[in-house]
C-alpha cells in the first residue's frame, strides 16, 4: 500500500491542488491558492522523477514564492476598484435603531439594531425616550453613540 502511494505521489499532489482550489473559492483572499500552486509544481517534480524530499522542498519554495509574489499581484489586480467594505461592528455606523431602554444624557441606555441590543450613549443634552428612532454616529468598543432622528 505504501509502495503504491510512493509510486503515485503525483496523484496526491494533484488532489491537494484541486482541494486547495475548491477551498479558495470559499475564501477569496488568494491565500489558499498559493498552496495549490505549490502542489502543482510538486506534482511536476514527481513526474520528472524527483525524490519525496525534493518534492516537499519544491512544494515549500513555490508556496512561499506564491504567497510573496502571486498573492499581492492577484489581490491588487483582481480586487482593483472595489470599495473598502466595512464589517462587523464598524458596519453599525449610520444604521438606524430603536431605543428599548431610555438613553439618558448623562448615562447609558439600550438600542436595538436588527435584533441585537447595544449599550448606547448620546451627545444630546436631553434623554432619548424608549421607542424613539435613532441613528448610530460612532462606536467605541461595544458602546455606540446615537442621536435622535427627527420626524
Amino acid at each position: 500500500m505504501l509502495d503504491y502511494f510512493t509510486q503515485h505521489l503525483w496523484q496526491m499532489w494533484a488532489i491537494l491542488a484541486v482541494v486547495c482550489l475548491i477551498l479558495e473559492l470559499t475564501a477569496g483572499d488568494f491565500f489558499i491558492i498559493c498552496f495549490s500552486i505549490g502542489a502543482v509544481f510538486a506534482c511536476i517534480a514527481d513526474a520528472l522523477g524527483a525524490s519525496i524530499l525534493l518534492q516537499l522542498a519544491v512544494f515549500a519554495v513555490f508556496t512561499l514564492a506564491s504567497i510573496f509574489y502571486v498573492r499581492p499581484f492577484a489581490c491588487r489586480y483582481l480586487h482593483h476598484g472595489e470599495d473598502k467594505r466595512v464589517s462587523n461592528a464598524e458596519a453599525l455606523i449610520g444604521r438606524k435603531g430603536r431605543v428599548v431602554e431610555t438613553v439618558k444624557a448623562d448615562s447609558f441606555g439600550r438600542v436595538q439594531i436588527d435584533g441585537d441590543v447595544w449599550k448606547a450613549v448620546t451627545n444630546e443634552p436631553q434623554d432619548i425616550p424608549e421607542g424613539s428612532t435613532v441613528c448610530v454616529i460612532s462606536r467605541e468598543s461595544t458602546i455606540i453613540t446615537v442621536e435622535r432622528l427627527k420626524g
